[in-house]
């Protein structure tokens, strides 16, 4: 054999040893760290998500947590998701958290993902849908003063994950569950009798699970990061819980000890768990997201490359029709949240203040994890149409979720928009200065999202 053929032989058995054993430890080159802290508020507060409420909460179900995950790519860039039992943070809220994330971690808002499992069994925090509930000065200062600690924990918790960074590796997948219904298009009476005689719901919906798993260089489990599409609105009682999301965290980590459970929000804004409202149904809903998610871990997941890139964008949103003096005056008469809407509106349009003509700085974001793995975050309560738009443009595997970073209003799709209801506004709920949102707000989202996915997709 010839000097030559030797020395090539030598090095395709080099690369083919270099293959079997070095992509495992390049896998490995995330580093990953956890925290998580109780957030049960301690004393009767005011429950955020129903305005059919009408006084505080009287006790547990099951606590309450926010959870952060870290990440660490291979040259450095970090990221941080935060999980949260919450209805959804605000605008003040978020702000406040990611100026402060800036100053003690180093971390912009490109590098946070701010979500929350949009339960209805959490406590109202500062300027969120705050007509809805008829709050007393003492109330509020309750809320505020809550408000204020959870955005400190919150930025604890990030620094605390960030100290606990350590070699990992980052795998992906999806799962299905399919309890999630269309309440748009499918009266709530009549969805159990449709089931037994096996009809097809209609739809629009998503009912797949993304699932993220971290797990050790040596295959141990660390977490795992999971989303649904589906209102976390199974119960409508007085006591703190997560509603099934929380079930499914706490199914999880009772079959993988040691391992935190991390869910957040799809684009469920038009999707409901139904039929709902009873403790065992909302178990049985937590169970069955939390099979779907154990399914998908037994399964082989995608490897993930230790690259990390992320792209944020806060655009402004322009309102279209608002209120005039003349519509709010009779309906600030009612004792009802449309009235306590209807009122502090006609207050400033009486001060001679003019009302806000858009929404500032609606918040954006994508993260690409590795190759091929797009995250798409949306600010406030996305209808599943924007999923079903990212997966069509981007591949069905492109994760995408709503309620992240500031919940201020529902954010109907255009074909939302066009059917009217509800989601198309809600803005009396949520306390916007309007009653339709702009006709090209879909337009606006979908260009600031390509403009973001070309962003991290040309740093490859």
């Amino acid at each position: 054999m010839s000097r030559f053929v030797l020395r090539v032989a030598v090095v395709l058995t080099c690369v083919v040893v270099w293959g079997a054993t070095a992509l495992p430890g390049a896998e490995s080159a995330w580093k990953a760290g956890l925290a998580r802290a109780k957030i049960t508020p301690e004393e009767p507060m005011w429950m955020a998500g129903y305005a059919a409420r009408n006084h505080p909460a009287e006790g547990t179900l099951h606590d309450l947590w926010v959870k952060v995950l870290a990440l660490e790519g291979a040259d450095g860039h970090r990221a941080v998701i935060v999980t949260s039992d919450l209805c959804g943070f605000s605008k003040i809220n978020y702000d406040a958290i990611a100026a402060d994330a800036e100053k003690r971690c180093g971390l912009d808002r490109s590098q946070l993902k701010l979500t929350c499992s949009h339960t209805h069994s959490g406590p109202v925090l500062s300027d969120v849908a705050y007509d809805c509930y008829p709050l007393t000065d003492e109330q509020l200062a309750q809320v505020n003063a809550y408000s204020r600690a959870l955005e400190k924990t919150v930025v604890d918790k990030i620094a605390e994950a960030l100290a606990d960074l350590s070699p990992a590796t980052l795998r992906a997948g999806e799962g299905k569950a399919e309890f999630a219904v269309n309440r748009r298009n499918n009266r709530e009476p009549e969805v159990v009798a449709a089931r037994e005689r096996g009809e097809a719901l209609k739809g629009p919906n998503d009912h797949a699970v993304p699932v993220l798993a971290v797990r050790s260089p040596g295959g141990e489990l660390r977490a795992v990061v999971f989303g649904y599409a589906c209102h976390a609105t199974t119960l409508s009682i007085y006591e703190w819980s997560g509603d099934y999301p929380g079930f499914a965290q706490i199914d999880l980590e009772e079959k993988h000890p040691g391992v935190t459970a991390m869910f957040y929000q799809g684009c469920g804004a038009d999707q409901n768990p139904l039929p709902r409202r009873t403790v065992e149904l909302c178990r049985q809903y937590g169970k069955k997201l939390a099979d779907a998610v154990e399914a998908t871990l037994t399964e082989p997941l995608r490897p993930i490359a230790p690259r990390l890139r992320t792209a944020f964008e806060g655009i402004d949103l322009p309102y279209g029709d608002q209120p005039t003096a003349d519509e709010l005056r009779p309906l600030s008469e009612k004792s009802t949240y449309q009235g306590r809407w209807a009122k502090r509106l006609l207050g400033l349009i009486e001060k001679g203040e003019s009302l806000p003509k858009s929404y500032p700085d609606y918040p954006l974001q994508v993260w690409r994890l590795g190759d091929d793995q797009l995250w798409i975050s949306l600010g406030g309560e996305a209808v599943v149409d924007y999923a079903l738009l990212f997966k069509g443009a981007h591949g069905p595997e492109t994760w995408v979720n709503g309620y992240s970073n500031d919940v201020m209003s529902y954010v109907p799709s255009q074909r939302v928009c066009q059917e009217g209801g509800y989601e198309a506004g809600g803005f009396a709920a949520c306390g916007l200065p309007a009653t339709a949102w702009a006709p090209d707000l879909q337009d606006r989202i979908t260009a600031a999202v390509d403009r973001l996915v070309k962003k991290v997709s040309a740093e490859r």
